[in-house]
């Protein structure tokens, strides 16, 4: 054996449900669920059916996790099958009058595909993704690791006792639904900061305060492993990803550029082995584990990418009303009018000659490492969202489904989860890593820029007022108290969610971004009011009882949470 693989899926979107549907809400969440999860788990299963161990590492993040194991995105996910099954109908008898056979086999494609999702989801899964993923789990098939709870930008936010909370939250979270303690843990955009003396960089009348390193708080909580972006390690420029698909990323990044010198590149350091920070000398060490730039790139890169294939479904040019897709991506240049019709038959030799080289390059990446480090186990890591595999990259589960194969049908390769491999071949080589991202320039101008700026300034007084409210009040046994305090926290966490800054810096959803951001603030600063008023003896109004009890259906997500996540730094 030459070395280990793993793929690692990271799964997340933001909290939606019961705050709209289309373009930007609910539909976010069915289309994930329809093009993805539900495709990923059945491929997973069609291996373990084979007699396959598809060995797969996969980040679900807990705010996704409880919008998954929701009764309103259940019940939501049927209409909305239902509603693209009668799209596709009503295409067909379309296409079929106007004497278009192929693109009335298309449409017959996709009422069989949306009945086959619907079928899976009601019948085979019983409505229970979350389920699905924890039975994986629990055979050792896949490994499942967490998330800060509402995917808050680490390194950005406030307090030490505003990361604890996101952590433990997330902890928590797992530990409900999978019923164990996870053992790793997708940091939010690839975040790391280590310990400093940190000033804000908003409201900076708040005087520098020393921080806890992200791994001392990770080591703290029994997290054991995170995954880093490959320029942390060893420096050079980022790849980026993002700015390949989002223009306004290449516009801000042009603002940013002249403030960054990239590291120099550390060739002493590789992707291809695990490396330990060591917080302090009485607290287990946090090993990590990094991202392999060149099989990033073969799916990432709107270029060189198996994706960009023109024979693979196009992505943006939809068939309205439905929304459903009939055209292939024809050439990475031409635009939504030229795409010519998508063939699917001419698809599955395209996912197996770019599976087969990618499996290809994996054995050529650790024959790499073996023939220099023969005595240190390599692994190659390739972290991608889950997204890709199914709504971005339509055929990418079988893409996906064909390369767990054949790699562990390679006997020069294992097939292994991250915590596997650490456990078998722990790292013992101590380093430091720089604060960053996945982010080119590996700093946080996407997160923090001059569009968001008001948003960190936001987050911030709330973080403050929140502190200062639990620290106050977290001992009074009252359950009004308890309930007002719970929900505020809830709304802290939607607040803190790095996809608001995300999407008004890509400008792909900036409207509703910036209008979750006013709505959980302003949702935050009712409760506090309501909180402080109700404690000191004060009359609560009726109104602000209905608007609670509003709140906690809208906004209903943690039943376990815990204000004293607060308490402690």
């Amino acid at each position: 054996m030459i070395g280990n693989f793993s793929f690692v899926l990271h799964t997340h979107l933001p909290y939606v449900l019961n705050h709209g549907i289309w373009p930007h809400g609910m539909d976010w969440l069915n289309e994930a669920a329809a093009e993805c999860y539900i495709p990923i788990i059945n491929i997973l299963y069609r291996l373990k059916d084979e007699g396959y161990v598809p060995h797969l590492t996969i980040g679900i993040t807990p705010v996704l996790t409880e919008q998954l194991a929701s009764k309103v995105f259940q019940e939501s996910f049927i209409t909305y099958l239902n509603n693209k099954i009668d799209a596709a109908q009503n295409d067909y008898k379309l296409f079929n009058s106007l004497g278009n056979d192929h693109r009335s086999n298309l449409a017959k494609m996709w009422e069989n595909f949306y009945s086959n999702i619907l079928n899976d989801f009601d019948n085979k899964f019983n409505r229970n993704l979350v389920g699905a993923f924890k039975s994986l789990q629990d055979e050792n098939i896949i490994e499942i690791i967490t998330c800060a709870a509402t995917h808050g930008y680490l390194p950005l936010i406030g307090d030490d006792e505003c990361v604890q909370a996101q952590i433990k939250m997330g902890i928590k979270n797992y530990k409900k639904h999978y019923g164990r303690d996870p053992i790793g843990i997708w940091l939010p955009e690839c975040a790391y900061r280590p310990a400093y003396k940190w000033e804000r960089p908003v409201r900076s009348e708040v005087p520098p305060i020393d921080r806890k390193g992200i791994e001392e708080i990770l080591s703290e909580n029994g997290l054991r492993y995170f995954i880093i972006d490959t320029h942390l390690l060893k420096g050079g420029e980022a790849v980026g990803v993002y700015a390949m698909r989002f223009k306004a990323l290449e516009k801000l990044w042009e603002i940013f550029k002249e403030q960054y010198t990239p590291d120099p590149i550390d060739i002493n350091k590789t992707p291809y082995t695990t490396y330990i920070l060591h917080p302090k000398e009485e607290m287990e060490p946090v090993t990590v584990f990094t991202r392999d730039p060149r099989t990033s790139i073969q799916l990432w890169s709107a270029e060189h990418g198996y994706p960009g294939d023109g024979w693979y479904l196009e992505f943006h040019k939809k068939h309205y009303p439905g929304g459903l897709r009939y055209w292939r991506v024809t050439s990475a240049k031409s635009s939504l009018g030229d795409k010519f019709e998508y063939y699917p038959d001419k698809v599955d030799d395209r996912i197996k000659e770019n599976a087969g080289h990618f499996k290809s390059l994996i054995n050529e990446l650790l024959r790499g490492h073996f023939e220099k480090s023969p005595n240190v186990p390599g692994i190659v890591v390739a972290p991608y969202d889950s997204e890709l595999f199914g709504h971005w990259w339509w055929e990418g589960p079988r893409f996906l489904y064909y390369v767990l194969k054949w790699t562990q049908e390679d006997p020069e390769i294992e097939l292994t989860t991250c915590g596997r491999f650490m456990e078998k071949y722990p790292a013992s080589t101590i380093i430091k890593i720089p604060e960053g991202s996945w982010g080119e320039g590996q700093g946080h101008w996407i997160w923090l820029n001059e569009w968001t700026e008001w948003t960190w300034e936001k987050i911030y007084e709330c973080e403050d007022k929140m502190i200062e409210l639990v620290k106050k009040y977290h001992k009074n046994e009252d359950e009004n108290v308890k309930k007002i305090l719970k929900q505020l926290g809830r709304e802290l966490f939607l607040l803190e969610s790095s996809d608001w800054q995300f999407l008004i810096s890509t400008w792909s959803a900036r409207d509703y971004a910036e209008n979750r951001v006013a709505e959980h603030y302003s949702r935050f600063k009712r409760l506090a009011k309501m909180v402080e008023t109700y404690c000191s003896q004060e009359q609560v109004y009726e109104g602000d009882w209905n608007y609670l009890g509003l709140l906690e259906k809208e906004d209903r997500l943690f039943e376990e949470i815990d204000i004293e996540f607060w308490i402690n730094k």
